[in-house]
């Protein structure tokens, strides 16, 4: 195994049985665009694996931490701990982004640094070590990545609406009112364009697979205008 990998796995603190495990899951698809030597596979089906064991370790954590907490507080916090900006904070404190094997042009585009990037090689990594260490392993990883980040956030994060709704309401401004614009994609699989408009602030808008996610989507977008100065 080379030096880097062998950094990492000292940080990981666990030693790959499967080494081809952990060169796989820092392999970024456009990798195999130059067919560069000694690349197999991305980490596309690791990231896929990493993402179902993340939020199942997550929701167990939470779960026993805050034993008096509803549902909803509960998915809340749970949505913050495995969004995209956490899995990237948590793939830049392992060094992942320079350790990425990928084409000099998604390089030279910033792909070392880009959060989608991160997050997605931090799911593979979980992955990774799911598949070759099991579950225990990957739980062991995760717990000692995110809680330290659960623990900091005393209150559950609000959802996108109900932050809307209380900063327009702070303002005496009326409540935010949504529409639905359209559908997009095919019957079975729909994609909803959701506007919201508040006084005195453009529109936004969000897409996402039902109208309920849409409309976070474009609370979301809302929040963004209104709190950007």
């Amino acid at each position: 195994m080379e030096a880097p990998l062998v950094e990492l796995c000292c940080l990981l603190g666990h030693d790959f049985a499967q080494p081809g495990l952990l060169t796989q899951a820092l392999t970024h698809p456009s990798a195999l665009q130059n067919r560069r030597p000694k690349v197999s596979a991305p980490y596309e089906r690791l990231e896929f694996l990493g993402d179902r064991v993340l939020g199942l370790v997550v929701a167990d954590m939470l779960f026993q931490y805050f034993p008096q907490e509803a549902e909803g507080a509960l998915a809340r916090r749970h949505a913050a701990l495995v969004r995209r900006e956490t899995l990237a904070d948590v793939a830049e404190s392992l060094g992942l982004g320079n350790r990425l094997v990928m084409a000099r042009g998604e390089e030279e585009a910033g792909g070392r640094s880009n959060p989608g990037t991160l997050a997605d090689a931090c799911e593979a990594l979980i992955g990774a070590l799911y598949a070759d260490g099991g579950f225990e392993i990957a739980a062991r990883f995760v717990r000692d990545r995110w809680q330290p980040r659960m623990e900091e956030v005393l209150a559950p994060p609000k959802d996108a609406k109900t932050a809307l709704q209380e900063w327009a309401q702070g303002l005496g401004k009326k409540l935010p009112v949504y529409t639905t614009l359209g559908t997009e994609g095919p019957a079975h699989e729909p994609a909803f364009l959701i506007g919201v408009e508040v006084e005195g602030v453009a529109p936004a808008t969000g897409r996402g697979p039902s109208k309920r996610v849409a409309e976070q989507a474009a609370a979301t977008a809302m929040l963004e205008k209104v709190r950007t100065p």
